[in-house]
């Protein structure tokens, strides 16, 4: 339970990545948020249930010539 006020959003809550961060590692690439949620820098997650979230990074658009 998160002793935040206001608490944090749970696992299963679109905004999850609104709860705090518990433990960084930048140097590993992830930190662990208050909900059990695993965030890693490619903004891939990790659920508490083992549930995978694949990255939601926009997909860069690469310049193509016409020639």
């Amino acid at each position: 339970m998160c002793p935040h006020q206001p608490p944090c959003p749970p696992p299963d809550a679109p905004d999850r990545d609104a709860a705090r961060t518990l433990v960084r590692h930048p140097e590993q690439g992830w930190s662990l948020l208050c909900n059990g949620v695993v965030v890693f820098e490619d903004t891939g997650e990790l659920l508490p249930d083992g549930e995978a979230i694949a990255p939601q990074r926009p997909i860069a658009r690469s310049a193509t010539s016409a020639a």
